[in-house]
């Protein structure tokens, strides 16, 4: 039988904004246009693209983002209730990130957490795809489903080669 559970190692899950890693694949882009190039037919083709999420232009990453918004349930889709109801199936979904990862910005994107227009990151719990529970993050943690973990001193690139980074984090949670 196949397991129900998700573990999700330092990955984006609420979005990316910052200069942390831009300017390793873009040198010359700054966070607070990039919005330019990531909102445009062109830019949603590059992975980043699919996950800039500018805290400062939520209009334009509604109405331009073709993933994030769409996953995350926060721009209604056919796939909608399919999105839902595959989150809520699951047995577990375990989120694991770090303050040292250096290149998920906000590191605590990685737990659905998410900068507000001041650039404060509003815990997950207190956005609303979690309180209107758009994608089943509520119903995951009121049945203990939902396991946040907080790893610091690893950094992005550390998570799936460093080996006690491996048995701490990952190992326990896998069958």
């Amino acid at each position: 039988e196949r397991s129900n559970d998700i573990l999700n190692v330092s990955t984006v899950q609420a979005g990316q904004y910052g200069t942390s890693f831009l300017h390793l694949i873009f040198p010359d882009l700054a966070a607070k246009t990039a919005f330019e190039l990531f909102y445009s037919r062109v830019g949603q083709h590059t992975s980043v693209g699919g996950y800039w999420n500018d805290p400062h232009k939520q209009a334009l990453y509604m109405k331009y983002s073709e993933f994030l918004p769409l996953i995350n349930n926060e721009k209604l889709s056919s796939n909608s209730t399919s999105f839902k109801m595959g989150m809520v199936r699951l047995n577990k979904l375990v989120l694991i990130g770090g303050p040292n990862d250096g290149v998920i910005t906000p590191w605590q994107s990685s737990h659905f957490s998410y900068f507000n227009e001041s650039l404060d990151v509003v815990p997950f719990y207190k956005r609303e795809i979690y309180m209107n529970d758009s994608i089943g993050l509520k119903t995951l943690l009121e049945a203990e489903k939902l396991i946040i973990i907080v790893k610091p001193f690893v950094h992005h690139l550390s998570w799936h080669s460093n080996k006690r980074v491996i048995n701490q984090v990952i190992m326990p949670y896998l069958d």
